[in-house]
């Protein structure tokens, strides 16, 4: 289960008890993954992140880049805490999913702006609202570009109470309203269960 708080240098495992670990570990967030992960449209998925996609995140690049010092790895944590959602938020890494030179040479200049352009419907009939993406400043400034946008990119949902029942009532439809691309997908049930446990600090 997902606690509560940031990752802490006492999380990470060091690699050796990482590689004892890591088969289990890694298939557990897998199927985590698996109903945190919505498309929407034919090119663009968020991942909405968790403590423990997060802490994940972090072993696997430790691994790949034998990293063996807790200064190492406090910088990744420093980099990826910030995307571990509080109560009452989401977080998500949005990807511009694209297989060939062609086809990043058609969508990643007109899709500059997508990651301003993600909607969360939340609810249906006179109480519906619609809840826009707040876009991570740090982040922002590292991959925003006027004339191609990058590949992935991170964003964030605040919901007050009111909305956050609302949301656990559903429906809830994931979208993007973009000039270049307008696609919404519907949240199932179970990703819906899994966004309200962070929604509520779960």
């Amino acid at each position: 289960m997902s606690a509560a708080g940031p990752l802490t240098l006492a999380d990470i495992a060091d690699l050796r008890a990482y590689e004892r670990q890591r088969d289990e570990f890694r298939q557990r967030i897998i199927a985590l993954k698996k109903r945190r992960r919505v498309s929407v449209g034919p090119v663009v998925t968020l991942l909405f992140e968790n403590r423990d996609t997060i802490r994940f995140q972090i072993q696997e690049m430790a691994r790949a880049e034998r990293m063996l010092t807790d200064e190492a790895i406090q910088i990744e944590l420093d980099t990826y805490n910030p995307l571990i959602p509080a109560a009452g938020e989401l977080s998500a890494t949005l990807f511009v999913e694209l297989t060939s030179r062609a086809e990043m040479e058609h969508w990643l200049p007109r899709l500059v702006g997508v990651e301003r352009s993600v909607e969360l419907l939340v609810g249906e009939g006179p109480r519906a609202s619609v809840r826009h993406a707040e876009v991570d400043a740090a982040h922002a400034a590292q991959l925003t570009r006027d004339e191609i946008t990058a590949s992935v990119h991170y964003v964030r949902f605040a919901l007050p109470s009111a909305e956050i029942e609302r949301f656990a009532a559903g429906p809830v439809v994931l979208a993007v309203n973009h000039p270049e691309y307008v696609h919404g997908a519907p949240l199932g049930d179970a990703t819906r269960a899994e966004l309200l446990r962070d929604l509520r600090g779960e």
